[in-house]
């Protein structure tokens, strides 16, 4: 029995350990986004925590550890995992207004929200194997410490594996972040109870039984545990804005993470409040946009430009791909989005969809507006991506691509054009000619065709009143051989370091 407790407890103190730390991402994505750096500090910190927990555990495990008092230990640290985890979500909001606050550093930013919510689990976990490990031993007979160490290190390695895989692909899509980690208390309690129950303690166990069922179930109607997300997808947190109170007309903003991601207005779903979409269908407009269009969309967000283009297009084939399946129900629920012969949305990832697709003249446009916080996805900004785009555009067709980047040093964008000048024959970079908010993260469009636009200056033919300029191609291809940007190829492509500039800069991200 104690063998079998001791594995017991090694296993899911492991599983559990991972399944916070994957969590740890997704909560933290309100506030920071989720992006490298979000996953570098929360893993820095949950490893630095393990690493204390494994010192401070092998004290604890000293030569007056028996099995009494290790079951004693076991039982309190198990309780202050439970409690530790309860405790971390609210730890995050209270930490929100000092951390989330103007000026302060995406990066400390990160650090902040990963320690404030997630050290104090990992440290108190990471002392659980170096007791447990310790009386196993103690017990073992004779030539046998090897296979026993041997078995726990299995064990702690199948439950860490368990965990990830549980996290990933079951918990955070069935009970959400916040219903995980009241999860991961109660089953923390039910171990303390184990342990007290082994160590004759049975006042103890009974009331950490109880509170394994009572005090994650008596959180949920805690405020600060209350609902952060409208929907919480294995990809992202979703939420809808109501935008009457800023336009004057019925109208929803779609925020992903921390960043807003489309406006649809309900009653006028050909009319674009955001500047870079309204410039993408002006644009397409200019270039003779055909009565039918035939359009690519890699990511969907609000549905914004196909929903439009649907309404004015009857007879268009619109295909958006969208790896998210939340997005899309979210979409057609709460953003007027209307499913038709025009407009079909595929539940992939863009790049594989379109690879899907057999090679020759199909599209008028393929549109990238897919995003992993402020960068792009990797896949969807290299050579062989744009070869891919090229050899399924339509004679005069174009390839449009949605970038944030700084206004002053955009290494990024020129990176990518660059790119897009080995395979098209006319790349272009297209910005805002009006006012632009303050700051230094502005967005650009970057069109890629075999044909050059017809004038380097647009006008707004209907909707806002705006203007947007080409920047001379002679300037921008000047500017990305100064910076000396690389080839963007799937063996090679540093998106988070070309724009490390912008993500962590506190003005370019918002703060």
């Amino acid at each position: 029995m104690r063998a079998i407790l001791d594995a017991t407890t090694i296993l899911f103190a492991s599983a559990l350990g991972l399944v916070v730390e994957i969590v740890a991402g997704r909560l933290l994505a309100p506030y920071v986004g989720m992006s490298v750096h979000t996953w570098t500090a929360v893993i820095a910190v949950v490893l630095g925590g393990f690493s204390i927990g494994h010192w401070w555990g092998g004290r604890l495990a000293g030569p007056e550890c028996d099995r009494a008092r290790g079951h004693a230990r076991l039982s309190w640290i198990l309780a202050g995992c439970a409690a530790a985890s309860l405790v971390a979500v609210p730890a995050l909001r209270l930490a929100a207004p000092f951390l989330d606050a103007e000026g302060v550093s995406p990066l400390l930013a990160m650090l902040g929200f990963a320690l404030a919510g997630f050290l104090a689990p990992s440290l108190l976990v990471g002392a659980v194997s170096p007791i447990v490990t310790k009386l196993a031993v103690e017990e073992a007979a004779p030539g046998q410490v090897g296979r026993v160490l041997g078995r726990l290190f299995a064990i702690s390695a199948l439950g860490a594996i368990g965990g990830t895989l549980a996290a990933g692909f079951v918990f955070l899509a069935w009970i959400g972040s916040s219903g995980t980690m009241l999860a991961c208390a109660g089953c923390y309690a039910a171990l303390a109870a184990l342990h007290a129950a082994a160590g004759a303690r049975r006042a103890a166990a009974l009331g950490l039984a109880a509170a394994a069922v009572a005090v994650p179930a008596g959180a949920l109607a805690l405020p600060a545990y209350g609902r952060f997300c409208d929907v919480e997808s294995a990809y992202a947190c979703l939420r809808v804005v109501d935008a009457e109170p800023m336009i004057g007309r019925p109208a929803r903003l779609l925020v992903l993470d921390h960043l807003a991601h489309g406006m649809n207005l309900r009653d006028e779903p050909t009319t674009l409040v955001q500047p870079y979409l309204h410039l993408a269908d002006e644009l397409m407009v200019a270039r003779g946009l055909p009565e039918a269009p035939a359009a690519f969309f890699a990511g969907g967000g609000a549905f914004t430009l196909p929903r439009a283009w649907a309404a004015e297009h009857p007879r268009a084939a619109l295909t958006v791909a969208e790896i998210d399946p939340a997005i899309a129900a979210l979409a057609r629920r709460d953003f007027w989005l209307r499913d038709g012969p025009a407009l079909r949305v595929v539940a992939r990832d863009a790049r594989v969809a379109l690879q899907a697709t057999p090679p020759g003249p199909r599209f008028d446009l393929v549109f990238a507006d897919a995003f992993q916080d402020l960068a792009m996805p990797v896949h969807l900004v290299t050579r062989e991506w744009h070869r891919a785009v090229r050899d399924r555009l339509n004679p005069g067709g174009a390839y449009l691509v949605n970038v944030m980047e700084d206004r002053r040093a955009p290494r990024f964008l020129l990176a990518l054009a660059r790119t897009l000048a080995e395979d098209f024959a006319v790349v272009e970079i297209w910005v805002e000619a009006t006012a632009q908010p303050a700051g230094r993260r502005i967005t650009y469009l970057v069109l890629a065709s075999g044909t050059p636009s017809p004038a380097p200056r647009i006008t707004a033919r209907r909707g806002p009143e705006r203007h947007w300029a080409r920047l001379p191609p002679d300037y921008v291809a000047s500017r990305w051989r100064a910076a000396d940007v690389p080839v963007l190829t799937d063996d090679f492509a540093p998106v988070d370091r070309l724009m490390s500039h912008l993500i962590l800069s506190p003005e370019a991200s918002g703060r």
